[in-house]
């Protein structure tokens, strides 16, 4: 009874040890052999498998007898500019950078002015609520003295700048 229990033991071992080493062997994409007990990633092609399980080779030999799919070719390395290219996008870039330094000097010049008309304005608001006699010069160059009435216009018209000038 002992060399039947060794002989069943010996084949259990044998079995188990043909299903520990069970290994896929493939090449990677640099040509290199890779040996793993992992199949290989998808993106291998069953071509570049030369060793498998037993028991999954028959699938992968149908895809064996399809020829390789070519390569993906590599998206195209745009050259690096000429001399001309990156003279013309200088100039390009120049150009952008004055056409902004004119609009920020004319935003500038613009508030300056703005700032210039709103301060006029208020010191003549300030002029007409004080009390003090306004002379205003007319069409023949002669002084007049305003009344009440044109003072209230002239107030009410000057509130209009104040309000327009110093938003």
């Amino acid at each position: 009874m002992m060399p039947l229990a060794r002989a069943a033991l010996a084949a259990a071992l044998l079995v188990s040890t043909t299903l520990a080493h069970a290994q896929w062997a493939w090449r990677d994409a640099q040509g290199r052999p890779v040996y793993s007990d992992q199949p290989p990633p998808p993106s291998v092609p069953a071509a570049r498998i030369f060793k498998a399980p037993r028991g999954q080779m028959p699938d992968l030999r149908e895809q064996l007898r399809q020829p390789e799919a070519p390569a993906k070719a590599a998206p195209a390395v745009k050259a690096a500019p000429t001399l001309a290219e990156r003279n013309a996008a200088y100039e390009q870039r120049r150009a952008a950078a004055a056409e902004q330094a004119g609009r920020a000097a004319d935003e500038a010049k613009s508030r300056a002015q703005r700032a210039a008309s709103c301060e006029n304005a208020r010191q003549n608001q300030r002029a007409l609520e004080g009390g003090g006699r306004i002379v205003r010069y007319n069409d023949k160059g002669e002084r007049e003295v305003l009344g009440d009435a044109q003072r209230a216009d002239e107030a009410r018209r000057n509130a209009l700048a104040v309000a327009e000038h110093c938003k």
